[in-house]
Formats: C-alpha cells, structure tokens, sequence
C-alpha cells in the first residue's frame, strides 16, 4: 500500500495505459513532489471500474492525501463510475474530443485501443520490421544490411545505442542500426571502413566519462574496460572522430531516450511509418 504521506497517482485506461502515463507524467513533472504511482490498463467494463474506485476509496478512508486520476477510458459509462470515486478527476478524451467534436462538425467513433492497438495489418509488419532489424544489426554484428537502414548510430560501448534503436523501430518505424566504435577504431584518423558508405546515414552517440564508467563497471567491475582512464580516452576520441568527419552528435548523459530518439527524427528529418 502507498504510503499514506504521499499523494497516489493513478493512471487508468481502457487499454495499455501508455497515453495516460505520458500525458499525466508530463503535467506532474510541473511539480515538484514525490507520488506513489499506480497504473491500472483495461479498465473497459464497469466490475473494473468499480474495482479502481474501491482502491480510491481505501487510500480515503485510511486517512491519505486526496487521489488523482488521469483517465483515457473513452467509454461513457466506464468514464462516469470512475468519476464516483472520491478522487481529483482529469479525463484526457473528454477534455478535447469534444471541444474537437465541435471543431470538426463530426462525431468520434469512441472506439477503444485506437492510438495503441495494432492498427493496420501492413502498419503492424512495419513495426515489426523494424524491431527485427535493430535487433540483426545491434552492436555491429552484421554490416551487410546497412543500405536498408534509415540510420546508423554510431559510438562507444554503453553509450545507450542500442535502447535507442529500438525505440527509435517500436515507436517510428524506423530501420535503425548501432556500430560500436572499438579502441581500433579510436586510434584511426578516418572513418571505419565499413561506414565510409553510409556517412550520411551515421550519428553519433556520446556521454560523460565518469557516467560511462559507473555503467561499465556495473558490466565488468574493476576492469580495464571500466577503469575512468580508459573511459576517458575513447570519450575523448570519439568525440574528436565525429567532430573531424562533420558527424551530428548528442551527449546522452542527462537526456532520455525518448528526446534523442525526437532529435534524430528531427535533425535527419526521417519518415515515420508507424503511429
């Protein structure tokens, strides 16, 4: 049970919760305190909507701060028991379908799961291609599909490639590849060979030495693969590597994995197949 000093902060959805979570998270980082979180996904009949409004309802009777809840429920009748609960309410779709209803001189089709479902057969492949593609071409493990990828990102070992490449596949479709810059290729004054190719398609990947050597020595402690030093030099290199071939980069130290996934799209202005 949350503890009863902190406000809880319940995500509710008719489907996985996602939009909840990242629309709610975002107005809750506007604050700054400390809350228990609590996601509830398929919420989509009213025995389950009844069952969020009991666990609203103990938090109440056992003397804790007043809930919130951030709801994407799309059903009227699930939408209305959840609004029982003796909980601060933010409905998501009833804040702007209608204001869009009248906008657009149309109805919605209150269809459940619609931004995170399947979708389409053919949108679905396309996911899922993608993801398959990060996956063969993680690590630089195989070069020789580079020509199908839309970007390749490059840079020195747990510098957070491969998280990015598949979101940058779950989220956009997007075929994207990760190259491992090893010590060999540090000492170079040119581009590995294998990406000569495809330098329009390269961005590089960067990060702090001592957050890099707190990660590998989770990986491999008290190695030379770990030791500040060693760190140090292949940050330094590589960073001097991308600056001499004109390669974008970004220090991924303090941003997320979502914001250099949007960057990338951004600044390479890639398509996005899949939303």
């Amino acid at each position: 049970m949350a503890e009863l000093s902190k406000r809880t902060v319940f995500f509710v959805s008719d489907r996985t919760g996602i939009t909840a979570e990242t629309l709610g998270h975002s107005l809750m980082t506007q604050f700054d305190l400390e809350y228990e979180q609590v996601t509830l996904p398929f919420v989509d009949n009213a025995e389950r909507a009844q069952k969020v409004v009991e666990q609203v309802n103990h938090i109440n009777n056992n003397g804790g701060p007043r809930p919130i809840i951030f709801s994407t429920v799309i059903q009227d009748d699930v939408r209305e028991i959840l609004k029982d609960g003796n909980a601060a309410f933010f409905d998501f779709f009833d804040t702007f379908i209608s204001p869009l209803e009248s906008e657009l001189g149309t109805v919605s089709s209150h269809a459940v799961g619609r931004s995170h479902g399947m979708g389409t057969p053919q949108t679905y492949d396309v996911r899922i291609d993608a993801i398959n593609f990060a996956l063969n071409h993680d690590d630089g493990v195989t070069t020789h599909h580079y020509d199908h990828a839309d970007i390749i990102l490059v840079g020195v070992s747990r510098t957070g490639k491969t998280p990015v490449c598949l979101y940058l596949a779950l989220q956009y479709g997007v075929f994207a590849a990760n190259y491992p810059l090893t010590e060999d290729d540090l000492m170079g004054t040119r581009l590995p060979k294998r990406l000569h190719p495809h330098r329009g398609k390269l961005y590089g990947l960067s990060i702090e030495p001592e957050r890099l050597q707190s990660i590998r020595q989770e990986r491999r402690p008290n190695s030379r693969y770990a030791a500040l030093a060693q760190c140090q030099m292949e940050v330094m290199r590589a960073e001097t590597l991308f600056k001499r071939e004109k390669l974008p980069f970004v220090n991924s130290t303090t941003v997320s994995i979502e914001e250099i996934a949007t960057m990338i799209m951004h600044e390479r202005k890639l398509v996005r197949r899949v939303h």
